[in-house]
């Protein structure tokens, strides 16, 4: 049953790789064409060989002008065969790479429309090794596919054909001993594919750990976790030493065992050959070409038993990128979407409920009416679920139930990338790619002038310690930042949404890792900023919200308070006066 059920699935990833091979036909069909023309100007050399060894009779009886011609035509036949193969071997270069290239790229498109539930759920260097070191791993087993299975297979039938021509009995020997190959091969290809998937699979966990390792040195290093790190690591190499050993010992059986057949099956030509020979039924050249026949005919079998074993792995690997192609992408936008245009904010959000694991409840009958322009602050412990109400509004997770509405127009009606633009959002978490300042902060306006690039730094207070790296606006940061402090790509965030000026935004604790006096100057452009446009606030430090519309006191996904401060905070016994009260009472002195 589980035989079965692998051969299934084997059979379903072949049909998705001779799938995207059939896109490049010509490459396909110029390589079994050269490849044939190869395998018979390959196999035509014994037979020149053999009539080389009939012009030498004996002593004195050799004849030399024959044996030149002969000569010349095995140099004209061997150059010509280097360039044919030369050729084949560009068209299967060509097929394999650009096939990887296909899937690799369906893979990363596939990753830029999966939901973030997914991005989430998963780990993320387990789909970077999909993505890179899977696709590698494929890519090598089917180039090999290519060079060595259409040869093999073309040169098993020539030379078939050829030894039939020379002796119908000593072939037929030839081809019952084969089977046993195919046997050996088959039997070890089974456990080579279980093995290499389970090798693939723990590469990926490895991976996984290096990322997040690599990612949070830092914290690693603080809290002296090296050890369990070390020791966490050890166990997943020493699962992957196992894995790797295993699957490396199947594949390598392959070839030793075939060899062994392939030796039992010359011995039989010549031992029958020559008693053939011996009553003339053959001459002695005609036994030199049939045993370099023998050994070119077994040989592919060598070849296709490693292509086999090395496709098994290579399907493993495929079946996993395959896998990740295959997952559901985000819900699709309707044909008619709506594209948002100048909106004026007024955003309404009706019987609200979601959570991202359906066995615990988070957001529940959730209901808010934003009128244009307001500043809606919002407050509350820890997994109140603040955060994931921008994550809604943004459409990075969408409604379980209910609708949310901007200017009316239900925003799983509209196309995502109006509805991002129309927010600038600045997270807590900030985000920096590999390259030079400027080109972080004119992600959401490419087109943007120096002066408006400076203009937007000034406003964020970036532009002095941008003016004090060493190539200013031109200095090339690596991936998160490099060497920048926390404060300072907080504040590149900040440039980047000064720059776009979008008429709806988003702050979630956009100011809590820059120092104080820092934080009021960027209070007041944010105030300058925010004026007209409507803007959500998440924030822990209630000082920064004082001068809000509308404060929502959420707790265990419901809003429990509403309205501006001071009314709030002179609610009896409120939560919001509480949370504040807390936050600015002075902690009792302690005497030693």
């Amino acid at each position: 049953m589980k035989d079965s059920a692998s051969k299934r699935f084997n059979r379903e990833i072949l049909k998705k790789v001779l799938k995207h091979i059939g896109k490049y036909k010509i490459f396909l069909f110029f390589s079994v064409a050269l490849a044939a023309v190869s395998v018979i100007l390959t196999l035509y050399i014994p037979i020149l060989t053999g009539q080389a060894v009939d012009c030498i009779l004996g002593p004195g009886a050799v004849d030399f002008d024959g044996i030149l011609d002969i000569l010349k035509k095995m140099a004209v036949i061997i150059v010509l065969t280097a360039a044919v193969q030369w050729v084949m071997n560009t068209c299967n270069n060509k097929i394999a790479y650009q096939v990887v290239r296909d899937v690799r790229d369906e893979a990363f498109k596939k990753l830029q429309i999966l939901p973030l539930k997914y991005i989430d759920g998963h780990s993320h260097g387990d789909i970077v090794s999909r993505v890179i070191a899977d696709v590698d791993q494929f890519s090598d087993g089917l180039l090999m596919g290519f060079t060595q299975l259409f040869t093999g297979v073309v040169t098993i039938i020539g030379t078939l054909v050829f030894m039939f021509s020379i002796n119908v009995s000593t072939t037929v020997i030839v081809v019952i001993l084969t089977p046993l190959s195919f046997f050996i091969a088959g039997f070890i290809a089974k456990r080579t594919f279980s093995m290499s998937k389970l090798q693939s699979e723990t590469r990926g966990e490895q991976t996984a750990l290096i990322d997040e390792m690599i990612g949070n040195e830092k914290v690693v290093k603080a809290f002296g976790h090296e050890p369990q790190v070390m020791a966490q690591f050890n166990e997943i190499n020493d699962r992957l030493q196992k894995a790797s050993v295993k699957a490396i010992f199947f594949s390598s059986l392959t070839n030793p065992c075939t060899r062994f057949v392939n030796s039992l099956v010359y011995a039989g030509v010549g031992i029958l050959g020559a008693f053939l020979a011996i009553r003339g039924f053959i001459s002695v050249g005609q036994l030199t070409s049939f045993l370099s026949y023998a050994n070119q005919y077994t040989k592919p079998f060598n070849e296709i038993s490693g292509v086999v074993t090395e496709l098994q792995t290579a399907l493993a690997c495929a079946g996993r990128v395959f896998e990740f192609i295959e997952e559901e992408p985000q819900a699709a936008e309707p044909d008619n979407a709506a594209v948002l245009q100048a909106p004026k904010g007024n955003i309404t959000m009706k019987n609200v409920t979601f959570s991202y694991n359906p066995d615990q409840k988070l957001i529940r009958d959730f209901n808010l009416e934003v009128k244009p322009g307001q500043r809606v602050a919002i407050v509350g412990p820890t997994g109140c679920g603040k955060t994931t109400v921008i994550n809604l509004l943004m459409r990075f997770y969408d409604v379980n139930s209910g609708s949310i509405q901007i200017d009316g127009i239900d925003i799983r009606d509209m196309t995502r990338k109006s509805l991002r633009e129309s927010f600038g959002m600045v997270l807590q978490e900030t985000w920096l790619h590999a390259g030079t300042i400027r080109e972080n902060i004119v992600m959401g306006k490419p087109d943007a002038t120096d002066d408006e690039v400076i203009a937007a730094a000034k406003a964020a207070h970036a532009h002095s310690f941008i003016k004090r790296l060493p190539m200013g606006y031109d200095t090339v940061i690596t991936e998160d930042g490099g060497s920048l402090s926390q404060g300072q790509k907080q504040l590149l965030c900040i440039t980047r949404v000064m720059l776009c000026l979008p008429p709806m935004l988003i702050l979630d604790e956009a100011t809590s890792s820059i120092d104080t006096r820092t934080e009021i100057k960027i209070s007041q452009a944010f105030h300058t900023m925010m004026k007209g446009r409507t803007s959500f606030i998440v924030a822990h430090r209630l000082s920064t919200i004082r001068e809000a519309d509308i404060i929502l006191v959420m707790k265990d996904g419901n809003i429990i308070e509403q309205g501006n401060h001071d009314t709030l905070l002179n609610k009896e016994g409120g939560f919001y006066a509480k949370l504040y009260n807390a936050q600015f009472e002075a902690a009792p002195v302690q005497r030693i």
